[in-house]
């Protein structure tokens, strides 16, 4: 059991350091180094130049290639956890520190010196990264370790760090040392009391203005802290029910049981004292199931028969500390201490003594040991303990006694409804109470009523505390609960008690519930606060638990109201000089029950804004640190206003307001930015339609590689309004607002992220962090994306349809296709005839060019600059497509499909002619056995449409499970007989062997998973080895270039997914650990790869499968595509929808189909035109060569002898040559070719 947090009635003093260490300036400088890193995912290594355009088909809002180990698919959180949040290199958000709670507030804190401090976080967690660290932790960026900032108690709202003054001011509802709601962390000192000791309501931010001073704004009226009652030590520890032993006790009938002395204020004789044996020391010994602080300790001395103790000391326990106590000696009237040896009198006359605690100890038992005694022996005739503590528990036996000698006229009590149970302390300060419930939850699923017992009216602080998950292991059942109350007899004196919380705290923690006036109990009225389950939650089972509410009386110095300057290196603060404070006056001003919510500062004005009102400004006000003066701001705006985020020139502001006070500006609708250079509002596009909490800074890429800032709006509201030519956008409380291009992120048709979540804050800068909880992909496109070097958006907007479901009986059936898909299912790109047609099928709507909305399937024709078109409304709209066939110009598209088409119904299948963009004669509709078709494949070189799924005929022919559609003849036809069953997938393993899988019947008696049809045979036989197949087959795909070997997939009995090869007959399933439950595999592609992995077994060197869908990985979570290498899986794309869950990718399609072959090693084309031009010369070079040798050697054996080189008289010469020589060697034949 955990002791309460010590307390200390000694004096104040300047500095104090609660916490068990004191941080030097080593320990907290951090190296001027690059800061946060994440680790690089392996590369996929995916060969795709082979394939032309690809695109990847889904159910999705954003999508993301997996690169670095800290991306998931995992949804924000909703149970009020949240994280330190940094963004990786690829845009994605990752969590740094994980917390029990919410982050409120950060500041990056860089000391007088230059040194760089770490990152101040402050909120109301309890733990980081699983180490306990109540509200408030340093942070160290450069490498992520965290340090707990131990010694308060509470929840921290708002952080400042100032390097001027080597300070961290720290504001909130908490205690700590000797201050309350507000205290300083002064560099390597550590904690240091303010002048003023905090204030008595609550600091929600803190700024500091241009002239130096630091300026709290919160819910107070006056410094101060927690205080005593006037009447002390009045409310009493419940002995009653405490485990009570003695040692030496008297065997005298009556006198023997220590537990006489409890309840019975003295009454003394038999059944009323306790006694010692005879001339022999002893003890008196209580243990508690809970901890509490006394303040005083009553003892009755026993005049027994001459006995009573004349000495005794007093133990507390765990801790075995001996207790120190001051008293008034009965016999001088003066004051006087004891520890070790407490004097009791003996005297008849005194009926009791009161000894005062002089430190105030946690315990949760204590041991009082008599040393000596009166007479024969010593003994007690009662004994009471007392605390300031004002407690309600929910286990009634630690609150206030209530047998009659306790003398409480309105003891604390609490009262429930529910399955409640006793839960043991452990980590904890008390046992408390525990609920299972299970689903649906409901206000009356359980309920406590605590009924404090409060002494005197006043301005109290409520505290409700909630032992942590961790040390009962419920941490995953954990949820919300619902808080509500009234303080005072007449409801307008106070605000009613209303408030949401979370339980799901890893270890002990406490919220402020209430602040403010508190009536007395009386005959006529009590204080109650009533804690249930918040209804509607999505918990299916729900642990409910309840342990105590606290409530302190606070003291106040009053003259001020939600606003106060506080100069630094002030030493002593006066009430009296409030007044001389601008901010402090501008406070004064406002109506009674007014609150600062947000400050921010902007060059030499500082913003005021919350809820309150004056004669002059209403909600937000400016006021100018260095003159004083005071803007109204077109007098403010007409409601609340709960957060403000400056940049620059634009001040943000986000809270409930519809407009400016003076109406000059309006539809302002929660979320506005004021111009402070131009003194402009303007509403950011048409608002939202619910209350916005948070305005945060943002940093993304909108248009280009350079950051800008963006603002993030989180709220209560569930629509970003529409306005211009923006329709409405569905969110889920969360919006981003891109200053630079004039609306919502959601709104423009950019390659930008994908972000939903909750931000609570953020540091922007050189190393920009967040605080909150969010799913991030790094690129926003609905249903598909396109896939090359990145991933890329398609010029069109895809509207996701709820599952498809129709009142149609057509549509109310047993069928192959999931009737839960939605988005895009199945796409094609159509490059017949010069056509640039891309081809997107599913559940979903889009816009048409025309303005029309397109349902289900999607032509994007890239010849006509991306015009939309689709097949208008002769096709239902509850339809949906997941299988399409080109063949020609004729696109064959199936599904879950229905219509009316030239006056004709159609069922699963339609034909549509892309030439002419219209509808052609449809084959006979597909009926029976559920009448939906789950996949198309067309025959090569033939004009054979093979359809598969699940129906019994075609038109007037009987074709179970698949049939052939000839375009030839407009006709259907049956492949072989014998085939009964439903077909999920059909491929063709090679020109004339068709490969059906699903759950089939073949030769009217063979049941199996696979089948194969040859084409030419016309006959169906069950594939090699398929009996080693566990269940139906859902998906399948060539596993070779020859078809020789395939892979499928499917769902065994039990449920689970398996994954196999075939080898020959034989199977051979996918190596490591197996998929997880809940894995849903669509599609299966091999694809050739740049780069190659290890050997395996099952697949090649230069290959990988690709598995898309969404695939439960063991450790990871889900992943939308996966590759498998043989070996291992790991995560290839990752997804986001709306809805706050993982998306999914159904199909990766591509406009040619060279799975098979791979690029790797190959050259460009110019460089293989040049070296082979440089071949074909160094060909000729040799010719050439081999040309003057042949002739060299030619003329050598022909006797050839090189002519002189000297002159001589050609003239001469030609005359000695007679004419007949000259010409007889023509006549003659030439020697024989040169053989070599």
């Amino acid at each position: 059991m955990r002791l309460p947090f010590r307390r200390r009635q000694a004096a104040r003093t300047p500095t104090l350091s609660p916490i068990p260490f004191l941080l030097s300036l080593s320990t907290l400088a951090v190296p001027p180094t690059t800061a946060i890193t994440f680790t690089p995912a392996p590369p996929a290594n995916i060969d795709l130049t082979q394939l032309g355009r690809i695109a990847l088909a889904g159910d999705f809002a954003g999508i993301s290639l997996y690169q670095y180990e800290d991306q998931h698919e995992r949804p924000f959180s909703t149970n009020g956890n949240e994280a330190l949040l940094a963004r990786m290199p690829n845009g994605a958000f990752a969590s740094v520190v994980s917390t029990d709670a919410t982050i409120q507030t950060m500041c990056r804190f860089t000391m007088s010196n230059g040194t760089e401090a770490g990152v101040v976080i402050g909120g109301n967690f309890t733990s980081l990264e699983g180490m306990e660290s109540t509200a408030i932790a340093l942070f160290n960026p450069n490498t992520s370790a965290v340090t707990p900032l131990s010694g308060l108690s509470g929840q921290v709202n708002a952080v400042l760090c100032d390097q001027d003054t080597n300070t961290v001011y720290v504001g909130g509802s908490f205690v700590g040392a000797n201050s309350t709601n507000a205290i300083a962390w002064v560099g390597t000192e550590g904690w240091t009391n303010l002048p003023f000791a905090g204030f008595n309501g609550p600091v929600t931010s803190i700024t500091k203005a241009s002239n130096g001073h630091i300026i709290f704004g919160g819910s107070f009226t006056g410094l101060g802290n927690a205080s005593a009652p006037s009447t002390p030590d009045g409310q009493i520890i419940n002995l009653s029910t405490a485990d009570v032993t003695a040692g030496s006790s008297s065997t005298t009938q009556g006198f023997s049981d220590p537990k006489n002395i409890i309840c019975k204020a003295g009454a003394g004789g038999s059944g009323n004292t306790w006694l010692l044996r005879d001339n022999t020391p002893g003890f008196w010994q209580a243990t508690f199931d809970f901890g509490f602080q006394p303040t005083k300790l009553r003892l009755y001395n026993t005049n027994q028969d001459g006995r009573g103790t004349r000495t005794w000391r007093f133990t507390a326990l765990p801790i075995n500390g001996i207790m120190n106590f001051t008293y008034i000696d009965p016999a001088s009237g003066r004051n006087a201490s004891c520890t070790s040896e407490c004097p009791l009198s003996n005297d008849p006359a005194v009926k009791f003594q009161d000894f005062h605690f002089v430190n105030v100890i946690g315990m949760n038992s204590f041991r009082v040991d008599i040393s000596a005694f009166y007479g024969s022996g010593g003994g007690f005739s009662g004994i009471e303990l007392f605390g300031n503590d004002i407690f309600s528990y929910a286990i009634n036996d630690f609150n206030e006694p209530t047998c009659a000698g306790a003398g409480i006229q309105f003891p604390s009590t609490a009262t429930r409804t529910g399955p409640w149970v006793v839960t043991p302390s452990r980590q904890s300060t008390s046992e408390y109470l525990t609920a299972q419930l299970s689903g649906p939850i409901t206000e009356n699923s359980a309920s406590i009523v605590f009924t404090p017992d409060i002494k005197e009216s006043g301005h109290y602080s409520v505290n409700l505390y909630t032992p942590g998950c961790v040390q009962d292991n419920t941490c995953t059942s954990r949820g919300q609960i619902l808080i509500t109350g009234q303080m005072t007899a007449d409801p307008t004196k106070s605000q009613p008690i209303d408030r949401e919380l979370y339980q799901t705290n890893n270890f002990d923690k406490y919220d402020q519930i209430y602040f403010g006036n508190i009536d007395a109990s009386s005959g006529s009225f009590r204080p109650q606060i009533t804690m249930t389950p918040l209804p509607d939650q999505t918990l299916t089972n729900m642990t409910f638990v309840a342990q105590r509410v606290g409530f302190t009386l606070i003291n106040s110095t009053g003259g001020l109201n939600g606003l106060y300057e506080y100069t630094p290196g002030s030493i002593i603060v006066n009430a009296s000089d409030f007044s001389k404070s601008a901010f402090n006056r501008l406070g004064a001003t406002f109506a009674a029950g007014s609150a600062v919510n947000t400050l921010a500062t902007s060059g030499d004005v500082t913003y005021v804004a919350g809820n309150f009102t004056s004669q002059t400004v209403q909600n937000i006000v400016a006021m100018n640190g260095n003159d004083a003066t005071t803007k109204s701001l077109d007098g403010g705006l007409n409601g609340e206003v709960e957060s403000m985020f400056s940049n620059g020139t634009n001040l943000f502001v986000g809270g409930r307001f519809a407009s400016t006070l003076d109406n000059s500006v309006r539809n302002l609708n929660n979320v506005a930015v004021y111009d402070t250079a131009r003194d402009v509002w303007s509403p950011l596009g048409a608002g939202v339609n619910g209350k916005v909490l948070r305005v945060v800074g943002m940093t993304m890429n909108i248009t280009s590689s350079s950051p800008e800032v963006v603002v993030s709006v989180n709220g209560e509201f569930t629509e970003l309004s529409a306005f211009g030519s923006n329709p409405a956008v569905p969110v889920d409380g969360f919006g981003v607002w891109v200053p630079s291009q004039g609306n919502w992120l959601q709104n423009l048709n950019l390659p930008v992220e994908a972000i939903n979540g909750i931000l609570s804050t953020s540091i922007l800068g050189d190393e920009t962090l967040y605080a909150g909880s969010v799913s991030s992909s790094t690129l926003k496109a609905n249903g598909v994306a396109t896939l090359g070097n990145t991933l890329g958006r398609l010029p069109v907007n895809i509207k996701p349809s709820e599952a498809a479901s129709s009142s149609n009986p057509l549509a109310k059936r047993d069928h192959a296709v999931s009737s839960t898909f939605s988005g895009v299912v199945i796409g094609a790109y159509d490059v017949n005839n010069g056509r640039n047609i891309t081809i997107l099928g599913g559940h979903f709507s889009a816009t048409a060019a025309n303005g029309t909305e397109v349902n289900n399937l999607v032509l994007l024709d890239g010849s006509k600059n991306d015009e939309i078109s689709g097949l208008g409304p002769q096709v239902d709209s509850n339809s949906t497509f997941t299988a399409l066939a080109i063949r020609g110009d004729v696109l064959f598209a199936g599904g879950n499909v229905t219509g009316t088409i030239n006056g004709a119904l159609v069922n699963a299948l339609v034909t549509y002619n892309l030439a002419s963009k219209s509808f052609s004669a449809q084959p006979p509709r597909l009926s029976g056995g559920g009448a939906s078709v789950s996949s198309i494949t067309v025959r090569s070189g033939t004009d054979e449409v093979y359809v598969g799924g699940s129906f019994r005929s075609a038109g007037a022919l009987g074709c179970p499970g698949i049939c052939i559609f000839n375009t030839a003849t407009s006709q259907w036809s049956q492949p072989g007989q014998g085939f009964e069953g439903t077909v999920t997938s059909v491929i063709w393993a090679t020109e004339n062997t068709l490969v059906a899988g699903g759950n089939i019947t073949i030769n009217n008696t063979v049941s199996t998973f696979l089948a194969k049809y040859d084409a030419n045979a016309r006959t169906w036989d069950t594939y090699p080895g398929a009996s080693q197949i566990p269940g139906p087959v859902k998906v399948l795909t060539v596993g070779t270039s020859d078809g020789s070997e395939i892979w499928v997939s499917g769902t065994r009995p039990n449920g689970s997914v398996y994954l196999m090869r075939s080898s020959g007959s034989n199977w051979v399933p996918a190596a490591g650990q197996p998929l997880e439950a809940g894995t849903d595999i669509r599609g299966l592609q091999i694809f050739s790869l740049t780069s190659s992995h290890d050997s395996t077994p099952t697949i090649g060197s230069n290959e990988v499968l690709l598995l898309t869908g969404s695939i439960v990985l063991p450790g990871f979570g889900t992943a939308s595509a996966v590759i498998y290498n043989g070996t291992d899986f790991r995560p290839y794309a990752l997804t986001t929808n709306t809805g706050n869950t993982a998306g999914s990718i159904s199909r990766v399609f591509t406009e040619r189909n060279n799975f098979f072959t791979s690029s790797g090693g190959k050259l460009p084309l110019v460089f293989v035109v040049l070296i082979g031009l440089g071949i074909s010369l160094a060909l000729m070079l040799l010719i050439v060569l081999a040309g003057f040798f042949l002739d060299r050697l030619r003329k050598k054996r022909e006797g050839y002898i090189p002519a002189p080189t000297h002159m001589y008289d050609r003239g001469s010469g030609i005359q000695r040559i007679p004419p007949h020589e000259l010409l007889e060697s023509f006549g003659k034949g030439r020697p024989g070719a040169l053989h070599v």
